[in-house]
């Protein structure tokens, strides 16, 4: 096994597959034991946030007949009796599902209960707050329905009834006290029979057991004490059942009954799909729903069922009101497979915002893997009355022995109409489909045994050219695919330049046993895995006790992908002695793919690891860094690439920015900050910008270049927002419109400012905005406007000046003495106004101030437009306000304490 970089111990083990999930802004889950483990990458050892699962009362569906407790349908309901709390599933939702724009979490418990939680961004703790329970939702539905059964028999049996019959949830002892304990210890003496070795060595025999536990690993060591307990009923002198509840009566059912009740209500994995955005004219919002932007929580069960839950995004963003409303609707049922549902995964294929085309895949117990179709207008109208609306679209393996583990699904960006597929199975093995949804054609590349135990984590990464899987048996391994065919390639080394100094101080070979899930970094050059830890080998007074997992992280920067060489010419690679040309030429080569990735409109802008690797080659090799830089520069200007000089390639981007779209400037302000300037401060930084005329020395020189590139580049998305503003208030003006919007829509605010701003740099603006600015000011003049750009100080409500866009000054309040004393104030990044002392949203690049929010078209322009009026003209009523940053593009937060988590974009 390679070396890792860095690793964060666990206090609880994870006892299921899948155990770590990656969010899009940047955090990591873990599903260990009893608790969710919430951690960021960039500081393992730092902050973590934690759920801690409550004990959660069972459902009353109803009472047996004590003669029906050992029948065959509720043998296993009654045997497992482990009320002891443990995550089974977890699933982080896209970015902008939280109040705060951030993600929300899925935890699905063994017990078969299902709550979604939001990150405690203005409660100012760890432990993360329920805002969901989607198991009441369910049990709610299924009440209403009376379970799905038409012809339903049995009578209602009151409270003083229910002692003369048995509820599988509040039964106590049906066999004598002596016998219960000699069946207790013969359990036990059969657990403790069993050894490690025997179980490896059974694997077989044993897995049909471990796959009925719904793949339950024992992280616990054998020798420690069983906690099972008998099932059974209390005789008439015995102590008498506990009343299920006052003033209520509960159905006699059959043992049939009862276990298709507890099957339906009892859930096993969660999944959420990508955001589906539809346009407004094409879909019109329905009556039960809150937005047309959504995404739908899948959640399969026991029953073969798998339950859909239609969650809008909020309809405003804030950082100070954590109680906004969201639409939550349940959109229905489907029968997806006769057996467990074992995991679940999506993929859009077609994000038209007309009407997005949506895949579905899940696995089951039986062995048997579907492939469901579905349009985002159809969960758009679906409602609880109706069935999922999902439609079969291929069953890629049918029923059989072995049952079905993990799956990973990924649609490569070079081929939209086409998904790989990789299912993980009980056995050890995995399969590999090829599927071309344009003309239903679904190809096996071929199955493969690549473990000797259950697999626990499959990843796609690099756009599918490669392909990672872990397994029980603590084994981790790494496929490319070339064609249609896996080859099984070593996972790259750890480039030394790329160690952490913060390494993980356990350092055992053979700490390990067994691997539970592996999970990839936003841009691919990072995967974590999550391996439980072996206690016979950590002394039991001190390391047992605190550590029982940990969460690994390794680079994959280096791996050897033929298919993207082409992305890294290999010049000047022979100027780096100490490393190895091909490693060099794959790390340029994935890097250049990652920020290529980061394009992407329909991505967040999350680069931590692009960051962190260039970062950690600039301490070894920083002419590879600059290598990489320049290559990635002449793709903003395709007239730059292969002839001229790094510094003429450097000259030309800075003089043509107005070519370069938003999210391309967003990208070069970060790389500029945090790689370029990393050795200075955000502040020093924005000071250094505002007198950049004014540096000297053989070393600022050398940073001039860089300087005046980020310089244009922030002067340029300024422009931008300026036009926009100033546009959208003529717009407005001409419709004789009100300049307040609904929550969440966007509207022009400080515009006296913008004007200010304008006069200041009337030399370096661009022309047409100067033209939209004197418009500006020939309306004010004609309604005779009594707005101005004079601002009150909070705090001693003094005049404040515009002096910069930045940040200002108060005039200040005279004393006796004659000293007067001055507030310094931020100003919006957006508006340019004074900031008001409510919470504000921060920016972690640039460490600049917002209280207004950007509108959404201005994330998305390709290029300087030419005509401002014209993009404003039909849409400014629907523009969206997105929380991001108007000079770096990543996800505002609020700023939290450093004992606090909180995510790390960059």
């Amino acid at each position: 096994m390679v070396s890792r970089f860095q690793a964060a111990a666990l206090v609880a083990a994870p006892s299921f597959p899948n155990a770590v999930v990656w969010s899009d802004e940047n955090l990591i889950a873990v599903a260990s034991g009893h608790l969710v483990t919430i951690l960021n990458p960039a500081l393992p050892y730092g902050p973590r946030g934690l759920i801690t699962l409550p004990e959660c009362e069972p459902y009353s569906i109803g009472v047996v007949k004590r003669e029906d407790l050992l029948s065959g349908c509720l043998l296993s309901t009654c045997l497992n009796r482990d009320r002891r709390p443990c995550v089974r599933s977890v699933s982080w939702s896209p970015i902008g599902m939280a109040p705060n724009a951030g993600c929300l979490l899925a935890v699905c418990t063994a017990e078969g209960r299902v709550k979604i939680y939001r990150p405690p961004f203005c409660d100012f703790g760890t432990e993360w707050i329920e805002v969901m329970d989607i198991s009441d939702g369910l049990y709610s539905y299924l009440a209403s329905i009376n379970f799905g059964e038409l012809d339903i028999a049995s009578a209602e049996v009151s409270n003083e009834d229910a002692t003369e019959h048995a509820s599988i949830d509040d039964i106590s002892n049906l066999v004598p006290r002596k016998e219960r304990k000699r069946r207790r210890v013969n359990v036990s003496g059969v657990i403790n029979n069993d050894s490690r070795s025997n179980m490896d060595t059974n694997v077989g025999s044993s897995l049909s057991t471990e796959m009925a536990r719904g793949f339950e690993i024992k992280s616990c060591r054998l020798k420690e004490k069983s906690s099972y307990q008998t099932i059974a009923v209390s005789k008439s002198k015995e102590k008498p059942v506990k009343k299920i509840s006052n003033n209520c009566s509960v159905p006699m059912l059959t043992a049939a009954q009862y276990a298709s009740r507890s099957a339906m209500l009892h859930s096993l994995v969660v999944a959420w799909s990508p955001v589906l955005k539809l346009s407004s004219r094409n879909c019109p919002v329905p009556p039960n729903a809150s937005s047309n932007c959504f995404s739908v929580l899948a959640v399969g069960g026991r029953s073969g069922k798998i339950s859909f839950w239609r969650i809008s995004t909020p309809e405003f963003y804030s950082i100070e009101h954590s109680t906004i409303s969201t639409g939550t609707v349940f959109i229905g049922l489907l029968q997806a497979h006769n057996s467990w549902i074992t995991t679940i995964s999506w993929a859009m294929i077609s994000s038209d915002s007309s009407n997005p085309q949506v895949l579905l895949v899940t696995g089951s117990f039986d062995g048997s893997v579907r492939i469901w179709l579905v349009y985002g207008e159809e969960l758009l109208n679906s409602t609880e009355v109706e069935l999922a609306p999902f439609s079969l679209l291929k069953e890629v393996i049918t029923v059989n022995a072995v049952p079905i583990s993990v799956l990973s699904i990924i649609v490569p960006v070079h081929s939209p109409h086409q998904i790989l597929l990789a299912v993980g199975k009980g056995s050890g093995s995995f399969e590999v489909w090829i599927c071309d949804i344009s003309s239903s054609k679904f190809e096996k590349a071929g199955s493969y045994d690549a473990h000797d135990q259950v697999v626990t984590g499959l990843a796609w990464v690099f756009g599918g050219h490669c392909l990672y899987s872990c397994s029980q048996d603590n084994i981790v391994r790494s496929w490319i695919l070339r064609g249609s065919f896996l080859s099984d390639v070593p996972i790259p080394s750890t480039t030394h330049g790329l160690k952490s100094s913060t390494d993980f101080s356990l350092q055992l070979p053979d700490v390990f046993f067994s691997c539970l899930g592996v999970a990839v970094s936003p841009g691919n050059l990072v995967i974590a895995m999550v391996r439980s830890f072996d206690l016979d080998t950590l002394d039991h007074m001190y390391e047992a006790r605190a550590q029982k997992a940990a969460v690994e992280f390794f680079w994959i920067g280096g791996q050897q992908i033929d298919a993207m060489s082409s992305f890294f010419p290999e010049y000047g690679l022979e100027a780096f002695p100490d490393f190895s040309k091909t490693e060099l030429t794959s790390w340029g080569a994935n890097i250049l793919w990652s920020l290529k990735q980061c394009e992407y409109l329909d991505k967040p802008l999350v680069v931590w690891d692009v960051i962190a690797a260039l970062l950690a080659f600039k301490q070894s090799v920083p002419n590879f860094v600059e290598c990489i830089l320049v290559n990635w520069l002449s793709t903003l200007h395709p007239e730059s690439q292969g002839g001229p000089s790094p510094e003429k390639i450097l000259s030309r981007v800075s003089k043509n920015v107005s070519d370069i779209s938003s999210r391309r400037l967003h990208l070069l302000n970060i790389i500029c900050r945090c790689v370029i300037q990393s050795e200075l401060k955000a502040d020093q930084v924005n000071s250094k910008l505002q007198n950049l005329g004014g540096l000297c020395g053989s070393e600022e020189e050398q940073l001039d270049p860089w300087m005046e590139l980020l310089s244009n580049s922030e002067r340029e998305l300024r422009d931008r927002l300026v036009g926009f503003s100033f546009s959208a208030f003529l717009s407005l003006a001409s419709h004789s419109a009100s300049p307040f919007s609904q929550p969440g829509r966007w509207y022009p605010v400080g515009i006296a400012q913008m004007e200010r701003w304008v006069a200041r740099n009337h030399e370096h603006v661009q022309n047409d905005l100067k033209v939209l600015s004197s418009e500006v000011v020939e309306h004010k003049r004609r309604i005779h406007s009594s707005d101005t750009e004079e601002e009150q100080c909070s705090y001693c409500s003094a005049s404040v000046p515009f002096d910069s866009p930045e940040s200002a000054f108060c005039q200040g309040s005279e004393y006796v003495d004659g000293v007067h004393q001055t507030h310094k104030l931020v100003r919006c990044a957006v508006s340019m106004q004074v900031c008001p002392t409510t919470p504000l949203w921060f920016c972690k690049c640039c460490h600049r101030w917002t209280y207004k929010l950007a509108p959404e078209s201005f994330f998305t322009m390709p290029s300087y437009p030419l005509d401002f009026k014209q993009i404003t003209k039909s849409r400014v009523e629907e523009e969206i306000s997105k929380p991001l940053c108007p000079f770096c593009g990543i996800l505002l937060q609020r700023l939290q304490p450093e004992f606090l988590l909180s995510a790390s974009p960059v």
